[in-house]
């Protein structure tokens, strides 16, 4: 009987003994089930892993085809918007803006001897005129008079016309003469060179590959922030606002605080993630494009009416 009565008592005790280690063993088949999470709970936080991007980011090439005979920057250059980054052989492009001022002046100049001899036929116009009103002056004096002046009128609308388009000339080729240096858009960090002195610049590339189409690689400092991909079923979690702290790989013990700037509207399919922006609070020379970052998302109360929406 005692022997009956000890077994029943451990077939009472067995199952409820049992169920922690079973919940236990249930939590590590699911971690193990997801291994390779874009984003995961550390404490009650958010985590995900991303990359230093630069929104404002150019390759500056050059509007025109030509040789470069001076290069004026070099990686690490800071250079501000508007300096002469490097210059193309100009020498046809000065000759034919020479070319077009000449003819502008030229032009003036007919202009000014038009408008002398119209001004002398109008003065003959105004004397044959009174001279015929006092019968000193024939018809055909007269009518010859009004013919002249007619056709200097005439004459003067067309080298005006003419004077016009000279000086549009002119300055279109003051501007293809101005694009022979090529200049910085923005004001930033020359990260990459990419052309050197003797070689062809084009704004298409030509010659079977050999010509090139940039100069330098710009990129605007001020402009950095961070983009990591955020598992889709924990993108609820998070608002423009949300407050972050970011690691680089390259400095572990630096937490860089920042926040959300936005949530990307659009997921990717075969990831199941949505792209997230996040701005850092401070700059920092430190901190380059393309550095490998991981992003904390702290607890806020600042969404608990999306939390009542989404439970």
């Amino acid at each position: 009987m005692l022997g009956g009565g000890a077994v029943l008592w451990l077939g009472g005790w067995s199952p409820s003994a049992q169920a922690p280690a079973a919940a236990i063993s249930s939590s590590q088949v699911a971690q193990q089930e997801h291994p390779a999470q874009p984003a995961a709970l550390s404490a009650g936080s958010l985590i995900a892993s991303g990359y230093v991007v630069a929104r404002r980011k150019a390759t500056v090439a050059a509007e025109v085809t030509g040789k470069v005979v001076e290069l004026l920057v070099d990686e690490g250059m800071v250079v501000e918007a508007g300096q002469v980054l490097a210059r193309l052989d100009d020498v046809l492009a000065d000759k034919d803006y020479a070319l077009a001022q000449a003819r502008a002046e030229a032009s003036d100049a007919a202009v000014a001897a038009i408008a002398a001899d119209l001004a002398d036929a109008e003065r003959i116009l105004n004397r044959t005129q009174t001279l015929s009103g006092k019968n000193y002056a024939t018809e055909a004096d007269l009518t010859k008079a009004q013919a002249r002046a007619g056709v200097l009128r005439a004459q003067l609308r067309q080298a005006e016309a003419q004077r016009a388009a000279a000086r549009l000339e002119a300055q279109r080729y003051s501007e293809v003469l101005g694009k022979h240096r090529i200049r910085a858009p923005f004001t930033g960090i020359v990260v990459e060179r990419s052309a050197q002195p003797g070689e062809m610049i084009s704004p298409l590339s030509a010659g079977g590959g050999f010509t090139r189409t940039g100069i330098c690689t710009i990129v605007d400092m001020d402009s950095i922030e961070i983009e990591v991909d955020v598992n889709e079923a924990s993108i609820g979690r998070l608002h423009a606002g949300t407050r972050v702290e970011a690691v680089l790989d390259a400095y572990p013990d630096w937490r860089i605080p920042g926040a959300v700037i936005a949530i990307v509207p659009t997921a990717n399919r075969e990831k199941a993630t949505v792209k997230v922006r996040v701005g850092m609070d401070v700059k920092d020379p430190r901190v380059l494009p393309d550095m490998a970052i991981k992003v904390t998302f702290l607890e806020d109360a600042a969404p608990a009416t999306a939390r009542s929406d989404h439970p």
